[in-house]
Protein backbone atom coordinates (compact mmCIF):
# COMPACT_ATOMS: atom_id res chain seq x y z
CA UNK A 1 0.00 0.00 0.00
CA UNK A 2 1.29 3.42 -0.94
CA UNK A 3 2.10 5.64 2.03
CA UNK A 4 1.33 9.32 2.36
CA UNK A 5 3.52 12.04 3.85
CA UNK A 6 2.33 12.58 7.42
CA UNK A 7 1.56 16.10 8.60
CA UNK A 8 0.19 16.90 12.05
CA UNK A 9 -3.46 17.82 12.32
CA UNK A 10 -2.53 20.97 14.24
CA UNK A 11 -0.30 22.13 11.39
CA UNK A 12 -2.95 21.32 8.79
CA UNK A 13 -5.71 23.12 10.63
CA UNK A 14 -3.49 26.12 11.21
CA UNK A 15 -2.71 26.44 7.51
CA UNK A 16 -6.38 26.24 6.54
CA UNK A 17 -8.02 28.15 9.36
CA UNK A 18 -7.86 31.61 7.78
CA UNK A 19 -9.28 30.47 4.45
CA UNK A 20 -11.98 28.43 6.16
CA UNK A 21 -13.11 31.40 8.19
CA UNK A 22 -13.23 33.63 5.11
CA UNK A 23 -15.31 31.21 3.06
CA UNK A 24 -17.14 29.46 5.86
CA UNK A 25 -17.32 26.10 4.10
CA UNK A 26 -15.33 23.08 2.96
CA UNK A 27 -12.73 23.57 0.26
CA UNK A 28 -12.29 27.27 0.80
CA UNK A 29 -8.50 27.07 0.51
CA UNK A 30 -8.79 26.42 -3.23
CA UNK A 31 -10.29 29.85 -3.76
CA UNK A 32 -7.17 31.53 -2.36
CA UNK A 33 -4.44 29.38 -3.89
CA UNK A 34 -3.27 28.82 -7.42
CA UNK A 35 -1.94 25.33 -6.77
CA UNK A 36 -4.06 22.23 -7.58
CA UNK A 37 -6.36 20.74 -4.96
CA UNK A 38 -4.45 18.16 -2.95
CA UNK A 39 -6.49 14.99 -3.50
CA UNK A 40 -6.19 11.40 -2.23
CA UNK A 41 -7.90 8.21 -3.34
CA UNK A 42 -8.42 5.30 -0.94
CA UNK A 43 -9.46 2.01 -2.58
CA UNK A 44 -10.14 -1.43 -1.11
CA UNK A 45 -9.28 -3.22 -4.36
CA UNK A 46 -6.60 -2.91 -7.06
CA UNK A 47 -6.98 0.09 -9.35
CA UNK A 48 -7.37 -2.42 -12.22
CA UNK A 49 -10.74 -3.50 -10.77
CA UNK A 50 -13.59 -2.25 -12.98
CA UNK A 51 -15.33 0.14 -10.61
CA UNK A 52 -12.26 1.71 -9.04
CA UNK A 53 -10.49 1.96 -12.39
CA UNK A 54 -13.10 4.48 -13.53
CA UNK A 55 -12.57 6.67 -10.45
CA UNK A 56 -8.82 6.44 -10.90
CA UNK A 57 -9.07 7.34 -14.60
CA UNK A 58 -11.15 10.44 -13.84
CA UNK A 59 -8.69 11.52 -11.15
CA UNK A 60 -5.74 11.15 -13.51
CA UNK A 61 -7.58 13.21 -16.12
CA UNK A 62 -8.25 15.97 -13.57
CA UNK A 63 -4.61 15.88 -12.53
CA UNK A 64 -3.47 16.23 -16.15
CA UNK A 65 -5.67 19.34 -16.41
CA UNK A 66 -3.93 20.74 -13.36
CA UNK A 67 -7.06 20.79 -11.20
CA UNK A 68 -5.80 18.34 -8.59
CA UNK A 69 -2.56 16.85 -7.24
CA UNK A 70 -3.45 13.18 -6.83
CA UNK A 71 -2.07 10.26 -4.87
CA UNK A 72 -3.76 7.04 -3.86
CA UNK A 73 -3.66 3.83 -1.85
CA UNK A 74 -5.08 0.56 -3.20
CA UNK A 75 -5.86 -2.82 -1.61
CA UNK A 76 -6.74 -1.13 1.69
CA UNK A 77 -8.66 -3.54 3.93
CA UNK A 78 -11.95 -2.44 5.45
CA UNK A 79 -10.43 -2.76 8.91
CA UNK A 80 -7.59 -0.41 7.93
CA UNK A 81 -9.68 2.01 5.89
CA UNK A 82 -10.32 4.59 8.61
CA UNK A 83 -6.65 4.78 9.51
CA UNK A 84 -5.63 5.46 5.91
CA UNK A 85 -8.33 8.11 5.54
CA UNK A 86 -7.07 9.77 8.68
CA UNK A 87 -3.47 9.75 7.45
CA UNK A 88 -4.45 11.47 4.22
CA UNK A 89 -6.53 14.05 6.11
CA UNK A 90 -3.59 14.71 8.45
CA UNK A 91 -1.31 15.12 5.43
CA UNK A 92 -3.28 18.13 4.25
CA UNK A 93 -5.45 16.67 1.50
CA UNK A 94 -8.42 18.91 0.77
CA UNK A 95 -10.42 16.28 -1.15
CA UNK A 96 -10.49 12.54 -0.41
CA UNK A 97 -12.30 10.08 -2.68
CA UNK A 98 -12.93 6.37 -2.28
CA UNK A 99 -15.52 3.69 -1.50
CA UNK A 100 -16.79 2.89 1.99
CA UNK A 101 -19.25 0.07 1.36
CA UNK A 102 -17.54 -2.06 4.01
CA UNK A 103 -16.43 0.75 6.33
CA UNK A 104 -19.33 3.17 6.30
CA UNK A 105 -19.56 4.12 9.96
CA UNK A 106 -15.80 4.33 10.48
CA UNK A 107 -15.33 6.59 7.44
CA UNK A 108 -18.05 8.97 8.58
CA UNK A 109 -16.45 9.18 12.00
CA UNK A 110 -13.17 10.21 10.38
CA UNK A 111 -14.94 12.84 8.28
CA UNK A 112 -16.49 14.30 11.42
CA UNK A 113 -13.00 14.82 12.83
CA UNK A 114 -11.83 16.75 9.75
CA UNK A 115 -14.57 19.26 8.85
CA UNK A 116 -12.20 21.18 6.54
CA UNK A 117 -11.67 18.16 4.29
CA UNK A 118 -14.17 17.23 1.56
CA UNK A 119 -14.94 13.51 1.49
CA UNK A 120 -16.54 12.09 -1.69
CA UNK A 121 -17.28 8.43 -1.06
CA UNK A 122 -18.95 5.59 -2.90
CA UNK A 123 -21.73 4.44 -0.57
CA UNK A 124 -24.95 2.46 -0.48
CA UNK A 125 -26.34 5.04 1.95
CA UNK A 126 -27.38 8.66 1.59
CA UNK A 127 -25.81 11.90 2.69
CA UNK A 128 -26.28 13.16 6.25
CA UNK A 129 -26.92 16.91 6.62
CA UNK A 130 -25.30 16.79 10.05
CA UNK A 131 -22.04 15.78 8.34
CA UNK A 132 -21.75 18.57 5.73
CA UNK A 133 -18.31 17.59 4.40
CA UNK A 134 -19.28 14.00 3.49
CA UNK A 135 -20.90 13.51 0.06
CA UNK A 136 -21.85 10.15 -1.43
CA UNK A 137 -22.00 8.68 -4.93
CA UNK A 138 -22.69 5.40 -6.65
CA UNK A 139 -22.55 4.18 -10.23
CA UNK A 140 -26.12 4.74 -11.31
CA UNK A 141 -25.49 3.43 -14.82
CA UNK A 142 -28.84 1.69 -15.15
CA UNK A 143 -29.42 3.60 -18.39
CA UNK A 144 -26.40 2.05 -20.09
CA UNK A 145 -27.21 -1.33 -18.54
CA UNK A 146 -30.70 -1.25 -20.03
CA UNK A 147 -29.30 -0.64 -23.50
CA UNK A 148 -26.77 -3.47 -23.08
CA UNK A 149 -29.67 -5.72 -22.09
CA UNK A 150 -31.39 -4.97 -25.39
CA UNK A 151 -28.24 -6.11 -27.20
CA UNK A 152 -28.06 -9.29 -25.08
CA UNK A 153 -31.72 -10.09 -25.67
CA UNK A 154 -31.20 -9.88 -29.42
CA UNK A 155 -28.10 -12.10 -29.38
CA UNK A 156 -29.20 -15.04 -27.24
CA UNK A 157 -30.41 -18.08 -29.15
CA UNK A 158 -31.25 -20.28 -26.18
CA UNK A 159 -33.20 -17.55 -24.38
CA UNK A 160 -31.06 -18.30 -21.33
CA UNK A 161 -28.76 -15.59 -19.91
CA UNK A 162 -26.35 -16.08 -17.01
CA UNK A 163 -25.56 -13.19 -14.65
CA UNK A 164 -22.64 -13.22 -12.21
CA UNK A 165 -22.37 -10.43 -9.65
CA UNK A 166 -20.14 -9.57 -6.70
CA UNK A 167 -22.53 -8.86 -3.83
CA UNK A 168 -26.33 -8.28 -3.93
CA UNK A 169 -26.06 -4.64 -2.87
CA UNK A 170 -27.96 -1.74 -4.45
CA UNK A 171 -25.17 -0.65 -6.83
CA UNK A 172 -25.09 -4.14 -8.37
CA UNK A 173 -28.78 -5.00 -8.07
CA UNK A 174 -29.99 -1.93 -9.97
CA UNK A 175 -27.69 -2.64 -12.91
CA UNK A 176 -28.78 -6.27 -13.12
CA UNK A 177 -32.45 -5.34 -13.01
CA UNK A 178 -31.98 -2.73 -15.74
CA UNK A 179 -30.09 -5.23 -17.90
CA UNK A 180 -32.84 -7.82 -17.40
CA UNK A 181 -35.52 -5.28 -18.29
CA UNK A 182 -33.72 -4.35 -21.50
CA UNK A 183 -33.35 -7.99 -22.51
CA UNK A 184 -36.99 -8.68 -21.66
CA UNK A 185 -38.14 -5.83 -23.91
CA UNK A 186 -36.66 -7.76 -26.81
CA UNK A 187 -37.80 -11.18 -25.62
CA UNK A 188 -40.19 -11.42 -22.64
CA UNK A 189 -39.62 -15.18 -22.39
CA UNK A 190 -35.87 -14.97 -21.61
CA UNK A 191 -34.77 -16.90 -18.52
CA UNK A 192 -32.08 -15.54 -16.22
CA UNK A 193 -29.64 -17.38 -13.99
CA UNK A 194 -28.45 -15.02 -11.23
CA UNK A 195 -25.61 -15.68 -8.82
CA UNK A 196 -23.32 -13.66 -6.54
CA UNK A 197 -19.78 -14.73 -5.67
CA UNK A 198 -19.39 -12.81 -2.41
CA UNK A 199 -16.32 -10.90 -3.55
CA UNK A 200 -15.40 -7.79 -5.51
CA UNK A 201 -12.31 -9.35 -6.98
CA UNK A 202 -12.16 -13.13 -7.35
CA UNK A 203 -11.88 -13.93 -11.08
CA UNK A 204 -11.42 -17.71 -10.56
CA UNK A 205 -14.64 -17.96 -8.53
CA UNK A 206 -16.54 -15.81 -11.04
CA UNK A 207 -15.25 -18.00 -13.85
CA UNK A 208 -16.34 -21.23 -12.16
CA UNK A 209 -19.78 -19.77 -11.45
CA UNK A 210 -20.11 -18.80 -15.11
CA UNK A 211 -19.07 -22.29 -16.22
CA UNK A 212 -21.96 -23.74 -14.19
CA UNK A 213 -24.40 -21.37 -15.89
CA UNK A 214 -23.13 -22.36 -19.32
CA UNK A 215 -23.60 -26.02 -18.40
CA UNK A 216 -27.16 -25.06 -17.48
CA UNK A 217 -27.90 -23.65 -20.93
CA UNK A 218 -26.77 -19.99 -20.87
CA UNK A 219 -25.40 -18.76 -24.19
CA UNK A 220 -24.90 -15.12 -23.13
CA UNK A 221 -23.31 -14.00 -19.87
CA UNK A 222 -23.59 -10.70 -18.01
CA UNK A 223 -20.06 -10.09 -16.75
CA UNK A 224 -20.52 -7.87 -13.72
CA UNK A 225 -17.24 -9.30 -12.34
CA UNK A 226 -13.85 -10.14 -13.85
CA UNK A 227 -13.55 -13.82 -14.76
CA UNK A 228 -16.94 -14.20 -16.41
CA UNK A 229 -15.74 -13.21 -19.86
CA UNK A 230 -12.90 -15.73 -19.55
CA UNK A 231 -15.45 -18.49 -19.10
CA UNK A 232 -17.47 -17.23 -22.07
CA UNK A 233 -14.34 -17.10 -24.25
CA UNK A 234 -13.31 -20.65 -23.34
CA UNK A 235 -16.77 -22.03 -24.10
CA UNK A 236 -17.30 -20.00 -27.27
CA UNK A 237 -20.33 -18.02 -26.11
CA UNK A 238 -21.00 -14.28 -25.78
CA UNK A 239 -20.66 -11.85 -22.89
CA UNK A 240 -21.86 -8.37 -22.01
CA UNK A 241 -19.46 -6.17 -20.07
CA UNK A 242 -20.06 -3.77 -17.21
CA UNK A 243 -18.47 -0.42 -16.21
CA UNK A 244 -15.46 -0.78 -18.55
CA UNK A 245 -14.99 -1.90 -22.17
CA UNK A 246 -13.05 -5.18 -22.28
CA UNK A 247 -13.72 -6.01 -25.92
CA UNK A 248 -10.08 -5.38 -26.74
CA UNK A 249 -9.20 -8.38 -24.56
CA UNK A 250 -12.15 -10.47 -25.75
CA UNK A 251 -12.76 -9.41 -29.38
CA UNK A 252 -14.86 -12.45 -30.24
CA UNK A 253 -16.70 -12.61 -26.91
CA UNK A 254 -17.73 -9.22 -25.49
CA UNK A 255 -20.50 -7.79 -27.65
CA UNK A 256 -21.23 -4.60 -25.74
CA UNK A 257 -20.69 -2.94 -22.37
CA UNK A 258 -22.44 -0.34 -20.26
CA UNK A 259 -19.67 2.14 -19.44
CA UNK A 260 -19.39 4.27 -16.32
CA UNK A 261 -17.89 7.72 -16.72
CA UNK A 262 -16.88 9.10 -13.33
CA UNK A 263 -15.70 12.42 -14.73
CA UNK A 264 -19.03 14.29 -14.28
CA UNK A 265 -19.13 13.22 -10.63
CA UNK A 266 -15.55 14.12 -9.80
CA UNK A 267 -15.53 17.33 -11.84
CA UNK A 268 -18.62 18.56 -9.98
CA UNK A 269 -16.92 17.89 -6.65
CA UNK A 270 -13.75 19.66 -7.77
CA UNK A 271 -15.72 22.70 -8.90
CA UNK A 272 -17.53 22.87 -5.57
CA UNK A 273 -14.31 22.57 -3.59
CA UNK A 274 -12.84 25.33 -5.75
CA UNK A 275 -15.88 27.51 -5.09
CA UNK A 276 -15.93 26.72 -1.38
CA UNK A 277 -19.43 25.24 -1.70
CA UNK A 278 -18.81 21.52 -1.18
CA UNK A 279 -21.56 20.08 1.02
CA UNK A 280 -23.33 16.85 1.92
CA UNK A 281 -25.07 15.68 -1.25
CA UNK A 282 -25.89 12.62 -3.31
CA UNK A 283 -23.77 12.70 -6.45
CA UNK A 284 -25.49 9.63 -7.89
CA UNK A 285 -27.32 11.67 -10.53
CA UNK A 286 -24.03 12.48 -12.28
CA UNK A 287 -23.83 8.83 -13.39
CA UNK A 288 -27.08 9.13 -15.35
CA UNK A 289 -26.91 9.09 -19.15
CA UNK A 290 -28.37 12.60 -19.46
CA UNK A 291 -25.45 13.84 -17.34
CA UNK A 292 -22.82 12.04 -19.42
CA UNK A 293 -22.18 9.49 -16.69
CA UNK A 294 -22.90 6.37 -18.73
CA UNK A 295 -22.90 5.23 -22.34
CA UNK A 296 -22.95 2.07 -24.40
CA UNK A 297 -19.50 1.06 -25.65
CA UNK A 298 -18.99 0.97 -29.43
CA UNK A 299 -19.83 -2.40 -30.99
CA UNK A 300 -16.35 -2.62 -32.51
CA UNK A 301 -15.75 -6.19 -33.65
CA UNK A 302 -19.47 -6.87 -33.48
CA UNK A 303 -20.41 -4.19 -36.00
CA UNK A 304 -22.82 -5.79 -38.47
CA UNK A 305 -23.41 -8.78 -36.18
CA UNK A 306 -26.16 -7.34 -33.97
CA UNK A 307 -29.67 -7.41 -35.46
CA UNK A 308 -30.68 -4.05 -36.91
CA UNK A 309 -34.00 -4.12 -35.07
CA UNK A 310 -32.09 -4.20 -31.78
CA UNK A 311 -29.84 -1.33 -32.84
CA UNK A 312 -32.89 0.70 -33.84
CA UNK A 313 -34.44 0.08 -30.43
CA UNK A 314 -31.18 1.03 -28.68
CA UNK A 315 -31.08 4.29 -30.63
CA UNK A 316 -34.71 5.03 -29.84
CA UNK A 317 -34.38 4.31 -26.12
CA UNK A 318 -31.11 6.24 -25.83
CA UNK A 319 -32.70 9.35 -27.32
CA UNK A 320 -35.73 8.97 -25.05
CA UNK A 321 -33.56 8.51 -21.96
CA UNK A 322 -31.61 11.67 -22.74
CA UNK A 323 -34.78 13.66 -23.42
CA UNK A 324 -36.59 12.33 -20.37
CA UNK A 325 -39.30 10.61 -22.40
CA UNK A 326 -38.20 7.19 -21.11
CA UNK A 327 -36.99 6.40 -17.60
CA UNK A 328 -35.16 3.23 -16.67
CA UNK A 329 -36.48 1.94 -13.37
CA UNK A 330 -34.05 1.96 -10.46
CA UNK A 331 -34.69 -1.29 -8.59
CA UNK A 332 -32.25 -1.93 -5.74
CA UNK A 333 -33.87 -5.22 -4.62
CA UNK A 334 -31.84 -8.40 -5.02
CA UNK A 335 -32.54 -9.95 -8.45
CA UNK A 336 -33.56 -13.59 -8.61
CA UNK A 337 -33.20 -16.33 -11.18
CA UNK A 338 -36.26 -16.91 -13.33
Amino acid sequence: MKKSTHVSRRHFLATTAVASLMAGTVGATRGFAAEPIKTAGVYTVPIEQQWVSRIHKAALTAQERGDIAYEFSENVSNTDYARVLREYAEAGNTLIIGEVFGAEQEAREVAADYPDVAFLMGSSFKEDPSLPNFAVFDNYIQDGSYLSGIIAGSMTKSGNIGMVGGFPIPEVNRLMHAFMAGAAEVNPDIKFQVSFIGSWFDPPKAKETAFAMIENGADVLYAERFGVSDAAKEKGILAIGNVIDTQGDYPDTVVASALWHFEPTLDTAIARVQAGSFAAADYGIYSFMNQGGTSLAPLGTFEGKVPQAALDLVGKREAEIKSGAFTVEINDDEPKSS
